[in-house]
């Protein structure tokens, strides 16, 4: 194998076991919600296609992959390892993401899990602007692309013409201290372009263009029953809102990969076998310290040595002493 071709393999991602290996900041009282409102969906028999704009390497990608219903697609935007379309964002993926996120890592991840691969649009969301997504054919669409202002606000844009008129959208890093622009565009979309927020999480914001009361009121009837979490209604601004806070402990874990039971036996064989190593170096050990005092017992037991030992046992120790001197003398 040459050298570069050992370095590329060296480089493939990991394939994970479970949703934890992906890495990314997806947390479970988040990946609850997004089951909770698709699964919603799809209960009241709503369809529509899934959208998300910035994917990192899949973890939420996975979970809304995972809802794909029979005759709906799923359409993921990010720039994956693309150059940035301005030196503001390049700065922005440099400082978060260009040493981790690739396509190949994100393919890898999504098909642990997933049987086929999402639409993928590797380009910027700004992509998708300008009626090239189709308007109101959507049902979910998960917007944690750019931070910045500008472009979280023509995102919020897209996904007001693509969603369906009960549509959901979940923005991401709304109230981050180094986020302002999300929070701004956010917000910015409630006062002045008819946005009515339904949830919000330490993490995301989750609201419609349609009304948010029915989703408000099976979530507050939820209450009690979500381990760790409080659920509270609150008014901002005119908007009435769900506000969920407390710890995941406790959450019920995603389902597995289909490499989990593979790698839960590779690293069953490679505990065995550091195991039987450990043991080995152990033995040895035991081999070297038992060596060792018989090599010192047959030491004390050669004649010369005997005999030494019964001088110094027999005279008395003046005369004893007298000879070492003289010894070294």
């Amino acid at each position: 194998m040459t050298d570069a071709a050992l370095s590329a393999d060296q480089q493939l991602p990991a394939e994970p076991g479970v949703l934890d290996d992906v890495p990314g900041w997806f947390w479970d009282q988040d990946r609850h919600l997004f089951d909770w409102f698709l699964g919603r969906q799809e209960k009241a028999g709503r369809s529509g296609d899934l959208m998300e704009m910035g994917a990192y390497l899949g973890r939420s990608a996975i979970v809304i992959g995972s809802h794909l219903q029979p005759g709906e697609a799923f359409t993921v935007c990010d720039l994956f390892d693309s150059d940035a379309p301005d030196d503001e964002n390049s700065a922005e993926m440099d400082m978060s993401y260009r040493r981790t996120l690739t396509r190949t890592a994100f393919e890898t991840n999504y098909l642990a899990f997933n049987e086929r691969l999402p639409e993928i649009v590797q380009a910027p969301t700004s992509t998708l602007a300008g009626g090239r997504v189709a308007p109101g054919a959507f049902r979910f669409i998960h917007i944690d692309a750019s931070h910045l202002y500008e472009h979280v606000a023509e995102d919020i844009q897209v996904a007001r013409t693509a969603l369906a008129s009960d549509g959901i959208v979940v923005l991401d890093d709304y109230r981050s201290a180094h986020t302002p622009g999300v929070a701004a565009a956010t917000w910015e979309a409630v006062f002045n372009h008819g946005l009515r927020p339904i949830v919000l999480t330490d993490s995301k914001f989750y609201g419609t263009w349609g009304d948010p009361e029915p989703a408000q009121l099976d979530l507050l009837a939820r209450r009690g029953t979500l381990p760790h979490c409080d659920l509270a209604g609150e008014s901002v601004g005119g908007h009435r809102l769900v506000r969920i806070s407390g710890s995941d402990a406790g959450a019920e874990p995603f389902r597995v990969s289909r490499h989990h039971a593979r790698l839960a036996a590779e690293a069953d064989h490679r505990a065995a076998e550091d195991a039987f190593r450990a043991a080995e170096r152990d033995r040895e050990s035991a081999d070297r310290d038992l060596a060792d005092r018989r090599a010192r017992a047959a030491e004390r037991r050669r004649p010369t040595n005997v005999a030494k030992r019964a001088v110094g046992d027999l005279l008395p120790p003046v005369v004893t002493s007298a000879i070492r001197r003289a010894r070294r003398g």
